[in-house]
């Protein structure tokens, strides 16, 4: 379980960093949200590349996702792992449901602001 960071960084592709919580004060403080969505992602699901909507927490419920970036790594997030989803400009990244199981998320966009 863990709190992670997608962006779109100077070379418009997209990365992924931790994110320590203590050191995360917008996050612990709490950020202004405009709904809650849930999704179930049937197993084999892929979904190629895409920038994110607009920027959001994507928390993984149950299952495992796999997110792929430009640099040919992939990072696979479980039950509990949270992340700021904001790479909202370049390539994006892609998404496949990894593993045998349907993957389900909750999805919190956040207000603009």
């Amino acid at each position: 379980m863990g709190t992670f960071r997608l962006y779109t960084g100077t070379d418009g592709q997209s990365h992924v960093e931790p994110v320590e919580l203590e050191q995360a004060r917008e996050w612990v403080s709490g950020l202004p949200a405009t709904q809650i969505a849930f999704r179930v992602d049937p197993v084999g699901r892929f979904i190629d590349w895409h920038p994110a909507p607009r920027r959001q927490f994507v928390i993984v419920l149950s299952g495992r996702l796999e997110i792929g970036l430009g640099d040919g790594s992939t990072h696979v997030f479980g039950p509990g792992d949270a992340r700021l989803v904001e790479d909202t400009t370049g390539r994006g990244h892609t998404t496949r449901v990894h593993g045998d199981q349907p993957c389900v998320t909750a999805t919190v966009p956040l207000a603009a602001g």
